[in-house]
């Protein structure tokens, strides 16, 4: 069989196996040396294949696609094409989100020999991926393991990317031959284990406790509604969560926890975390100052940032729990968490009412109470995903990046949700709207219904409430921190053929997020009348508990 024939076979065998697993959604950005794989994709008509001209958008794409927990596939060429994936990568890595990476590859005689589109491919990504492997050139001789890596691939990659390296020799293009037979592979599993529930009872058996619940896709509703229930704790729930239609859950709690006397008053003795912590600073200080003891669930990786957890538990592990602990919650204690949670939400929508200015966190609550059902909703991991989490109120519930919490790869997250058919809106701010501008090519050409959010203040609003906004000269803030940017935010949506249109009204944004996409919907704003609403914000929310 000649070379460019075992290659062809090599790829629709691996293809094959990586279907028969579950795959069905691929990435594609255009190469020539991926040009076996690209073709052994396109062949498959139970292959859905996405191609994306910009690596850095086609790996944000395969995230999105990834959410609903099957791991598409992201193809690219060699040398620095496959760097420019690192970001989602890395992103997938830490939130858990199932990929398969296929990087194609020079053959070994053309490497460290300076030969063109050929950089240092193997184990690229470090500990980002769950697992990484290259086979080497395709050889005939050991066609038996060919579906044994796309099996292995696939188990190893449903908790997280994995990497596969593909070296391939000219000629590119080939004929598949008689594809391996198949043969039952069984697929990895995590196994529960490490702490006995019973062992956690003298520490978790008080009556004030707190359950939060964060993004990372281990707060399954399943799994924590009955430990809810049980406990009868308050539940702060993170709109990444989707879990904050709980009975016991308060949405505003970080407005809450900036009043003193009621971050003293709610002080807990226990708290359990299942997935990442929120977005809130605010919230992070209060359960490290707490001296709580902290349990933290969640999946294989460890996530403890504070090094506070006395113990880490699967998520399996809570309905047992729960039976343990069966009544052991105050329902006085659960009573003052949920007045003061109305106590706040009123004084929010006071300030946040019909007539004030379409504001930043006016946005995020308007959303929040206006996205159709049907539809799912990415934010920035700047402003956009705190204003949700601390003014989104009840309906809120997002996916955010909050893996590695970067601004990159936030509109093309997007696009992979809503190329999995799924309408989907992304809040963004004006710059990671500009960063990830490359998921705008060809966004017209897609059957995605992708209903993008601007809130444009001209640079990084995040950082005018920071330090930096006041202990530099404003010139320099501005030069650094500031950066304003000047981009004509509709201009370049109109530039790809986009409907685009700014809004000033609470009205017309839920208009526009209720309008079926590709479409730009841009809200002004100014960063100083931002820092201003956040802070009239929080003096309504301690004047309404302080009356309450």
């Amino acid at each position: 069989m000649r070379e460019g024939d075992v290659q062809a076979t090599f790829c629709a065998t691996l293809v094959d196996e990586l279907v028969a697993q579950g795959v069905r959604q691929a990435v594609v950005a255009p190469g020539s040396r991926s040009t076996p794989m690209a073709l052994a994709l396109t062949a498959r008509a139970d292959v859905t294949v996405h191609v994306v001209h910009d690596e850095r958008v086609a790996g944000f794409v395969a995230l999105g696609l990834g959410l609903g927990g099957t791991p598409a596939i992201v193809l690219c060429t060699s040398g620095t094409a496959a760097a420019n994936l690192h970001p989602a990568v890395v992103e997938a890595g830490l939130s858990e989100v199932p990929m398969v990476v296929m990087t194609a590859d020079r053959p070994p005689e053309l490497r460290d020999v300076g030969a063109p589109q050929t950089i240092g491919q193997t184990h690229l990504y470090g500990s980002a991926v769950r697992w990484f492997h290259d086979p080497g050139v395709p050889d005939v001789a050991i066609a038996g393991s060919w579906r044994s890596l796309g099996a292995r691939a696939f188990g190893a990659a449903r908790h997280g990317p994995v990497h596969l390296n593909l070296p391939f020799r000219d000629p590119l293009v080939g004929r598949p031959g008689t594809l391996p037979p198949r043969r039952a592979v069984p697929h990895a599993h995590t196994v529960a284990g490490g702490v006995e529930t019973s062992a956690l009872l003298p520490v978790l058996d008080h009556g004030r406790g707190v359950i939060l619940l964060g993004g990372g896709g281990v707060a399954r509703r399943e799994l924590v509604e009955p430990f809810v229930a049980a406990t009868g704790w308050p539940v702060l729930a993170d709109p990444t969560s989707g879990l904050r239609s709980l009975e016991g859950a308060v949405a505003a709690f970080d407005a809450i926890l900036r009043h003193e006397p009621s971050a003293v008053a709610l002080r807990p003795d226990v708290v359990v975390r299942v997935g990442r912590p929120a977005a809130s600073k605010v919230l992070a200080q209060w359960v490290a100052a707490s001296g709580a003891t902290l349990v933290q669930v969640g999946g294989p990786g460890v996530v403890d940032p504070d090094h506070g957890a006395v113990a880490h538990l699967l998520p399996a592990m809570l309905p047992a729990l729960g039976e343990l602990l069966d009544g052991v919650g105050d329902r006085g204690w659960l009573a003052r968490w949920l007045v003061a949670g109305a106590l706040a939400e009123s004084a929010i929508d006071t300030v946040l009412g019909p007539e004030a200015p379409l504001s930043e966190p006016a946005v995020a609550r308007t959303i929040a109470r206006h996205l159709p059902p049907h539809a799912e909703l990415v934010v920035a991991s700047s402003m956009p995903v705190r204003d949700l989490e601390w003014y989104g109120g009840p309906a809120a519930r997002a996916h955010a990046n909050r893996g590695a919490n970067g601004i990159d790869g936030v509109v093309s997250t997007a696009l992979g949700v809503a190329l999995d058919g799924t309408p989907a809106v992304a809040l963004v701010g004006d710059i990671a709207f500009v960063h990830d501008g490359g998921a705008l090519t060809a966004l017209t050409r897609r059957a995605a219904d992708l209903r993008i959010v601007v809130v444009d203040n001209d640079g990084g609003g995040i950082f005018s409430f920071l330090p930096q906004a006041s202990q530099l000269p404003a010139e320099r803030f501005e030069q650094l921190f500031g950066t304003p940017h000047g981009t004509d935010v509709i201009a370049l949506a109109r530039a790809h053929g986009l409907e685009a249109m700014t809004v000033t009204t609470a009205v017309e944004l839920s208009e526009r997020i209720s309008t079926p996409g590709p479409t730009v919907t841009r809200i002004a704003t100014d960063r100083a009348e931002n820092v201003a609403v956040h802070a009239a914000l929080h003096t309504a929310v301690a004047a309404a508990l302080d009356a309450g």
